[in-house]
């Protein structure tokens, strides 16, 4: 009895962490270069701006009008 609530206790710990886990995102831009994100950037309508999280931890903003494709990898 002691094995399977282990194990189930293992399970939930296991897929609670990979829900929390996040998706990595290449940013195309229009002159060919890409920016590597932790997670999906957010667009913000108002400033025309897509907000991301860089692969060193800092924040970034690309304007809308230099981005070619946003794709998960």
């Amino acid at each position: 009895m002691r094995s399977r609530t282990g194990f189930v206790i293992a399970m939930v710990a296991g897929l609670s962490l990979l829900g929390g886990c996040s998706s990595p995102t290449v940013i195309t831009l229009n002159d060919g270069r890409e920016i590597q994100t932790l997670d999906r950037p957010d667009y913000d309508e108002d400033s025309g701006f897509y907000e991301y999280e860089g692969l060193d931890g800092k924040p970034g903003k690309v304007n809308k009008d230099q981005v070619r494709t946003v794709q998960e990898l």
